[in-house]
C-alpha cells in the first residue's frame, strides 16, 4: 500500500511540474528562450541560421556574425519568413527582445518546429561580451 501512495505522490508531482512549465511557457513548444550565458552554446548547433528581426538601420548599426536580416516590422515579414525551410533550427533576436517575441511567436504559427528566441536581444548580448560586425 505504501508502495501505491508513493508512486502516486510521484506521478502526482511529476504532473504539477510539467503544468507548471508549460504554464510558464511562450505557448509554443516551438519556441525555446535562450539566455546570453546559453547563446554561445544554442548558436553552435549543426544547421543554426541566425535572424535578425530589427530594421535594416538596426542591423547596419552591427549585428551577430552570419545573421540575415528579416525585419518583423515590414509587412511582408510572413511571407519573407514562410519562404524559410521550417524544420530547421533558427536562432531569432532583435534589440531588446521584444520584436523577437512577436516574430518568434509568428515563426511557430507558420509551422517553424526550432526556434531559439534571444532575451534581452543584442543589447544583452553585447553587455554579455558578445561579437557584433558591421557590413
Amino acid at each position: 500500500m505504501q508502495t501505491r501512495s508513493r508512486i502516486a505522490s510521484v506521478v502526482l508531482a511529476a504532473v504539477l511540474a510539467v503544468g507548471g512549465l508549460a504554464a510558464c511557457s511562450s505557448g509554443s513548444s516551438a519556441v525555446t528562450e535562450v539566455t546570453t550565458s546559453t547563446a554561445s552554446e544554442v548558436l553552435a548547433k549543426p544547421g543554426m541560421s541566425v535572424i535578425d528581426v530589427r530594421t535594416p538601420a538596426e542591423f547596419a548599426q552591427g549585428h551577430i556574425q552570419g545573421a540575415v536580416n528579416i525585419d518583423v516590422e515590414d509587412p511582408a515579414f510572413a511571407t519573407n519568413i514562410g519562404k524559410l525551410p521550417k524544420d530547421k533550427p533558427y536562432f531569432v533576436y532583435c534589440r531588446t527582445g521584444n520584436r523577437s517575441g512577436v516574430a518568434t511567436a509568428k515563426m511557430a504559427d507558420l509551422g517553424f518546429t526550432q526556434i531559439y528566441d534571444l532575451q534581452g536581444g543584442i543589447t544583452e548580448w553585447q553587455n554579455a561580451g558578445g561579437a557584433v560586425v558591421f557590413n
